[in-house]
């Protein structure tokens, strides 16, 4: 649990959710994190210790680091544990995508009572050699470029003043004023004055963007979408969540360059890398589609 998210407001809502939980009969344990590092030391202490359901109760980045504690470096899971979310952040992607409730109690009797489904999890590799030195995995979108910049001012305090979508539009603004493009290879294919490369699954990936592509569930491709010209109408296609012929697909991606990643909404890492599949990851939701299992 995540006292920090959304300002520190989301620890009001702790008292509900112990209270929901204890009403419940529920056997169930809980930690308050100080760091987003404390959710990933959490997360992979109860992947080894057999718990049927590890929760996350914060925003994005808790989310992020919870998923990390699933999974070894090569993209296998630990253990069989389901994956729960408890929304208290300020920009939902996640659980948009994923149709878990932002309602406290909804989220909560969502994992007492809700159905599974199985979700793409993306494992990204740092480093050049390969050796699995510097492993991290996502579930929204990872980001080479202007993205990495965009998180570190946008997760400095203007989301706090502005709110989620109008915050990281100003940091988005400002962000712009400083960026130098990149020259990066895809895939061995060249690529100059890039903005931004998005890799993702996700419709929705970051604060009110959204990137129409053409993937199922059951596809296990990336979309890549590369941005190096007409920043300012690609920006406004993708609020309005309009398709760009930019968009291209790949099961592996290998980025080579000198830029910064991020995934998820954080900061991850420096180029080069390399992103593959991840085994998938069992996540309560509401029920939707095709590939939900009860309880």
């Amino acid at each position: 649990m995540n006292p920090g998210s959304r300002g520190g407001k989301s620890e009001k809502k702790f008292q509900l959710i112990h209270s929901l939980l204890d009403s419940s009969n529920c056997d169930y344990d809980y930690a308050l994190t100080k760091t987003l590092d404390d959710a990933y030391d959490l997360s992979k202490q109860a992947n080894s210790r057999d718990y049927d359901v590890i929760a996350a109760v914060g925003g994005d980045g808790t989310i992020n680091r919870v998923l990390n504690g699933f999974y070894d470096n090569n993209g296998k899971r630990i253990s069989s544990a389901k994956f729960g979310v408890i929304y208290t952040g300020t920009s939902p992607d996640f659980c948009k995508t994923y149709n878990i409730p932002l309602n406290t109690e909804k989220a909560v009797n969502t994992i007492l009572n809700g159905g599974t489904r199985l979700i793409d999890v993306g494992r990204i590799e740092f480093g050049k050699n390969n050796n699995n030195s510097n492993v991290k995995y996502f579930c929204c979108c990872a980001n080479i470029g202007l993205g990495a910049m965009l998180a570190e001012r946008a997760n400095s305090g203007i989301r706090k003043i502005w709110g989620d979508t109008l915050g990281t539009f100003f940091a988005l603004m400002g962000t712009l004023m400083r960026y130098k493009q990149i020259d990066i290879k895809v895939n061995g294919e060249s690529m100059s004055n890039v903005y931004n490369l998005s890799v993702g699954k996700t419709y929705y990936v970051a604060s009110g963007l959204k990137i129409a592509h053409e993937l199922n569930e059951n596809d296990s491709r990336f979309y890549m979408l590369p941005v190096q010209e007409r920043i300012f109408s690609k920006i406004a296609a993708l609020y309005a969540g309009k398709p760009l012929k930019e968009l291209r697909y790949a099961d592996e991606i290998e980025i080579i360059g000198s830029g910064r990643a991020e995934f998820d909404g954080d900061e991850g890492g420096c180029l080069p890398c390399r992103i593959t599949n991840a085994e998938r990851l069992e996540v309560y939701c509401e029920q939707v589609g095709i590939e939900i299992e009860r309880k």
